[in-house]
């Protein structure tokens, strides 16, 4: 009666490991994604901070591919205020997924400790 019970014990820690190593890959992709965001971020800031010292009648260029297109200050500004909305909204995202990651890991680990307590009490 007790290799059945081994058995069930063992085939749930080897899946509780298997998806620890999961999320735990997702969870350092998720950091790395934030990190750069980060960086595009604090680079699209300082990119408007010194834009908006430039004066209004200054030709600015964006870049397109390989080439670049005039566009009037006001575009940039609206173009870089726009990049930074998304990054802000794409690294809540990210940080919402890595909660909910680390959250079922956990779950997956109480279930484990329910299971070998309900095991022992028997």
């Amino acid at each position: 009666m007790a290799a059945p019970v081994d058995l069930e014990l063992k085939k749930a820690f080897s899946e509780l490991q298997v998806k620890m190593i999961d999320t735990q890959q997702k969870v350092k992709l998720a950091d790395l994604q934030i990190e750069q965001l980060g960086r595009v971020q604090k680079h699209t800031k300082l990119t408007q901070a010194e834009i908006s010292t430039l004066p209004t009648n200054t030709r600015l260029y964006e870049g397109v591919g390989r080439m670049f297109v005039l566009q009037s200050k006001e575009e940039i500004d609206d173009l870089l205020t726009d990049k930074q909305k998304t990054v802000n909204d794409k690294i809540k995202e990210l940080e919402q997924k890595k909660v909910y990651l680390e959250r079922s890991v956990k779950e997956a680990e109480d279930n484990i400790r329910e299971m070998l307590l309900s095991r022992r009490a028997h």
